[in-house]
């Protein structure tokens, strides 16, 4: 089948890569003129998405590029001395096997796998699907697909062009991140500040050139669209005004070209992500809110489950069905664990804030051999991507020519 693939972050080539794989004539369309280098912030990547990227013979490549955090020290509004942790130990809480990269790097690394299979058109999105396949864009003519994918992240365009407004919930936090120079951050550690509702912190990777300045804060809804900058920036100065010094310097980037990014914490509702020769996957289809809920690792595990049904060789409305089937249980799980992660990591309150650090002190002060087997213990959380079985697409007899 001819399937156009929209959004050419992370779900967009890994999906592509599978398709192409299973014999299919795949082309992905990015609105961004070129790969996005937008700064953006470190992604984890848990089990079952290891495992993926490992199939796909990339999984070296990301690891080489991890950002390598191992400690964390915070200062605590109103206080003089930091707490400081282990970042591993912390990790090793969520996932038997994990890795923090980069999201850039994790994208331009999946982009690599596929370009030499898969035609990539940048500068052009979308416009219209028919009923027949004919998709129009806003620069490119008019071309027909068997199939179309959006996966094209929380704002996608093609679920808005297909499914309309679908249900969302807002969880009441802010994300940002910040591009600051080489010299704030320290490869290995990161360092912030929290109080009440609000933390900031930055870090560094031995391979950037820049560091990441990551904020998030509480709030209620607040009227800004996702593109304004100018409005966002704002914002930023006016939740983060006092917290500390450092972060007061480190937001004086703000009035600079640096990268940037923000949005809402905001989950997607919607149970079906398929209709007629379009379906969804990634953020687009059932993002858990970013930074929160495992969204990127959900992605990766969506796009191969989403390449595996289709593989199938029965019609696509029943693969689709299938690919909705094997997600529910899991997007749920997000969603849920998105909203708990959002309490827990932007306290409301002193004594929540205490909670907090306190809890991450005295964890990863344990030695490793007791750690260990109490992090094993965490059945719940994000660890239940451990307990994802993966099925072997290609080893079911369906179309599997390799590219």
């Amino acid at each position: 089948m001819r399937i156009l693939v929209s959004g050419a972050s992370v779900a967009g080539p890994v999906a592509a890569y599978w398709l192409t794989r299973y014999g299919h004539e795949v082309t992905v369309v990015e609105r961004s003129p070129v790969l996005r280098k937008t700064g953006g912030h470190a992604v984890d990547l848990f089990t079952p998405a290891m495992a993926i990227s490992e199939k796909m013979g990339v999984l070296p490549r990301i690891e080489a590029l991890a950002t390598g955090t191992e400690r964390i020290s915070v200062l605590r509004e109103g206080t003089r001395k930091p707490v400081t942790g282990d970042v591993t130990k912390i990790f090793a809480a969520a996932a038997a096997r994990h890795v923090e990269v980069m999201r850039d790097d994790l994208s331009e690394i999946y982009h690599d796998a596929t370009r030499a299979d898969v035609e990539y058109v940048f500068g052009d999105s979308v416009t219209s699907i028919g009923d027949e396949g004919e998709v129009t864009f806003e620069v490119g003519a008019l071309r027909r697909f068997d199939l179309v994918i959006g996966a094209d992240g929380l704002h996608s365009n093609v679920r808005r062009l297909v499914f309309g407004e679908v249900a969302k919930t807002f969880v009441g936090a802010y994300l940002a991140v910040l591009s600051v120079p080489r010299e704030v951050g320290t490869p290995g550690e990161m360092t912030g500040h929290i109080g009440p509702g609000r933390s900031a912190a930055v870090y560094g990777a031995r391979h950037l050139d820049d560091a990441r300045a990551v904020f998030l804060f509480r709030s209620g809804e607040l009227s800004c669209h996702h593109r304004d900058v100018v409005r966002q920036k704002q914002l930023l100065r006016e939740a983060f005004a006092g917290l500390h010094p450092e972060v007061d310097a480190w937001m004086g980037h703000l009035d600079g070209d640096r990268a940037f990014y923000f949005d809402s914490i905001t989950q997607l509702r919607g149970d079906t992500w398929s209709r007629g020769r379009v379906a969804l996957v990634g953020d687009a289809a059932y993002c858990p809110g970013p930074a929160i809920g495992g969204s990127t690792s959900l992605a990766v595990v969506g796009a191969y489950v989403l390449a595996g049904e289709l593989a199938s060789g029965t019609d696509h409305g029943a693969a689709f069905a299938r690919y909705e089937d094997e997600m529910r249980d899991l997007v749920r799980f997000s969603r849920k664990f998105a909203l708990g992660m959002a309490k827990t990591l932007i306290p409301a309150t002193r004594a929540g804030v205490w909670g907090l650090t306190r809890g991450m002190q005295v964890f990863t002060s344990l030695p490793s051999w007791l750690a260990r087997p109490l992090a094993g213990l965490n059945s719940g959380g994000v660890r239940v991507y451990d307990s994802v079985r993966l099925r072997d697409y290609a080893g079911q007899g369906a179309t599997t020519a390799a590219p």
